[in-house]
């Protein structure tokens, strides 16, 4: 089976509705390849090896959460650009990225995602543009909550442990969001779980009495751009393969 290059696009359109996010770069088709897809791969970063690993696999797109431009880039194509652009083109690779729509989803994105691996369900929103989730939860201590987190996402995170006693109250945002913290307390969290952690928020994290987790960009990322990807291709009728290109950071 096999589908249209426009079919994909305005699936991932519809569903993710990247019109309504101001973000940090383009969000939908980035580098334009084959006008039908018969296999679309996702993975979390448009890297040279995600892009060589897809050339193996024979497919015809590929979806990422972190796409090949941005806001501020420099705008030559020299270097890595060059040799990622020079694989795409030359294997008419189709590239569809989504930055803070596919972390947005409340079913499919990677903050749902992560939630789900969890098993927090969120119950509302916090930060900007509403990217924050936060869940009711049940832990006896940040001890307890750290090993969950370990065991789920396969690494050991930077534990901070701000909070007292027993965690009932979860905030978390994928990625590099060590910048929502304070807004995570303010809006009421015992604990807030990222991708990164910054210097201040180790100091903040004990002064304010909430805790921090930080688990990897990457690893924190690697749930949502597989899920929509799954969800257009079956509502497509093609086929759907999830590289993960692993990353320490």
């Amino acid at each position: 089976m096999n589908t249209s290059r426009a079919r994909v696009l305005h699936s991932l359109d519809t569903l993710l509705q990247p019109e309504k996010f101001k973000d940090y770069g383009p969000n939908g088709l980035q580098v334009e390849g084959k006008d039908t897809v018969r296999l679309l791969v996702s993975g979390v970063t448009a890297s040279l090896a995600l892009i060589d690993a897809a050339i193996e696999a024979q497919a015809d797109a590929i979806l990422v959460h972190h796409g090949l431009f941005w806001r501020g880039q420099d705008g030559r194509v020299t270097g890595w650009m060059k040799q990622r652009l020079q694989r795409l083109l030359a294997h008419d690779i189709n590239l569809f990225a989504y930055h803070l729509p596919l972390d947005a989803h409340p079913a499919l994105g990677n903050n749902a995602r992560l939630g789900a691996e969890l098993g927090w369900t969120a119950d509302a929103h916090f930060g900007d543009q509403d990217l924050g989730f936060l869940a009711q939860v049940q832990y006896a201590s940040n001890a307890e909550l750290c090993a969950q987190v370990a065991r789920v996402l396969r690494r050991e995170p930077v534990c901070v442990a701000g909070h007292a006693g027993p965690i009932a109250r979860v905030a978390w945002c994928t990625g590099g969001a060590q910048g929502y913290f304070e807004s995570a307390a303010a809006a009421g969290a015992q604990a807030f779980l990222t991708g990164e952690i910054s210097e201040p928020q180790a100091h903040l994290a004990r002064e304010m009495g909430v805790s921090f987790i930080a688990a990897g960009h990457h690893a924190t990322e690697r749930f949502g751009a597989p899920a929509v990807a799954a969800h257009v291709a079956e509502q497509l009728g093609i086929a759907h393969r999830f590289i993960d290109v692993d990353n320490p950071a």
